[in-house]
């Protein structure tokens, strides 16, 4: 045992010094060890690495060239003709393969390269009436001082893309391109954001650089001013005192000559005999400070999408005048809560309302009774598909000192309202109905 441990003459000295080598240590002589087994592991195939590294490098090349699907298979036709060429012999398929590399080679030329551009993005007005047309310019400068290739530039109107075709630029020359947006419908677009396309003829490689941030655009939908007194506002002793002046009401404001028809509990007897003149005192007009109004948007409440339409209109009307008499005003529909804090704020929030595939009218109405419980007047709107007993049945779920005005529009009809205890049916037509119905439904 001994003698087949020594290491033999003439033996090359790395295999008896192999033990040392890889660390282990080496045994003394005449001592019994047992066989070793070195375990390698073994890399993964590369033939399963192929397709992630693959994917990893078409990925950098679309980020470098934004190469499209024509010139992928553009280059894909290439490696297959040369492939197939040199297989068959086929001089043909070889130069058709040349041809496509030349292309390829031509249509980087055309995408590489840095673009200094500056890019402005601005719309004339941002909330226009449905109907209007909005107009928006798009302003391209060239920052540097040297000429740039003609490029492609690209602006997503809502559903739409817009394409201009950017001409050649020298140092420091700017190009303007003024758009229009028809705004047929109520609706909030999104313009922008401009983004350039720089890329060959053919289509095959193109990048693109975003330059502007999204701009949205508020179609509103179409109101009529209400008169105030008849806008839909009661005098109530627990409420907000306003500018209005009337001749009956709690809040003392001032005295005026009496004047025939003047109610003569309100002469200032006091005033009269200093002045000699009969005296009759004015208050200012409370009003109570909460209006609701309750949209519904459920799809089965409408016979059409313009009986929606006159629908939003109305509510539109209402809000308005509500915030021009300084109440408080609460908007809400089947589906949310609205914030109308300004005249501005209410138009852009229903611009983005749409009808919904659920609710119903008396869920609307009992949402807005937990909503807003302290409302003085309730104004609820709804389609030519919702009875008016069902209706009327729905508003009663108010309190009986709460004014309640139900809307029930139906494209063509003629204005009718109908008041029991203390809720108002109003069937409305048209928009231009709307002061008139109001009015006969004295609010």
């Amino acid at each position: 045992m001994s003698e087949a441990l020594r290491q033999a003459p003439g033996a090359p000295a790395s295999a008896a010094s192999a033990g040392r080598l890889d660390g282990s240590a080496t045994p003394a002589a005449g001592t019994a060890t047992a066989p070793t087994r070195t375990v390698q592991v073994a890399d993964a195939p590369t033939w399963r690495r192929l397709p992630r590294v693959a994917g990893e490098r078409v990925r950098h090349v679309n980020r470098l060239l934004g190469v499209s699907p024509a010139g992928w298979t553009v280059l894909a036709l290439a490696v297959a003709a040369f492939w197939v060429g040199g297989r068959l012999g086929w001089t043909e398929l070889r130069v058709a393969s040349v041809a496509c590399v030349v292309v390829l080679l031509l249509a980087i030329a055309f995408t590489v390269g840095r673009q200094t551009y500056a890019v402005t993005l601005d719309l004339q007005s941002r909330q226009v009436v449905v109907g209007e047309r909005a107009f928006g310019e798009l302003r391209v400068v060239n920052t540097s001082e040297r000429r740039l290739w003609p490029a492609r530039i690209e602006l997503p109107v809502g559903r739409r893309l817009a394409s201009f075709g950017l001409p050649s630029l020298g140092g420091r020359a700017s190009h303007d391109e003024v758009f229009a947006v028809p705004t047929v419908r109520r609706s909030v677009i999104t313009v922008g954001p401009a983004r350039t396309v720089r890329g060959d003829p053919f289509r095959l490689m193109g990048r693109e650089i975003l330059w502007t941030e999204a701009i949205d655009l508020y179609v509103h939908p179409r109101t009529v001013r209400l008169p105030g007194r008849q806008g839909g506002f009661i005098r109530d002793l627990e409420g907000q005192t306003t500018g209005e002046v009337t001749s009956s009401d709690i809040n003392f404001h001032a005295l005026r000559e009496y004047v025939p028809g003047d109610d003569q509990r309100y002469v200032h007897w006091r005033s009269t005999a200093r002045t000699g003149t009969l005296m009759v005192r004015q208050f200012e007009e409370t009003r109570r400070s909460h209006v609701a109004v309750a949209l519904d948007v459920a799809g089965d409440s409408y016979l059409s999408d313009d009986e929606f339409e006159l629908a939003v209109s109305v509510v539109g009307s209402v809000s308005l005048q509500s915030l021009r008499d300084e109440n408080t005003l609460s908007v809400m529909t089947t589906a949310e809560h609205l914030k109308a804090v300004s005249p501005r704020r209410a138009l852009d929030e229903l611009s983005g309302v749409a009808m919904i595939n659920r609710g119903s009218i008396a869920e609307l109405v009992r949402a807005c009774v937990r909503s807003v419980p302290g409302a003085s007047i309730a104004v609820v709107v709804t389609g030519s598909q919702v009875a008016p007993a069902d209706l009327r049945r729905a508003c009663t779920l108010f309190d009986l000192d709460v004014r309640v005005v139900a809307v029930r529009v139906e494209l063509g009809s003629e204005v009718s309202t109908q008041t029991l205890s203390n809720v108002t049916l109003v069937t409305l037509g048209s928009l231009d109905a709307l002061p008139a119905a109001l009015r006969r439904a004295a609010l």
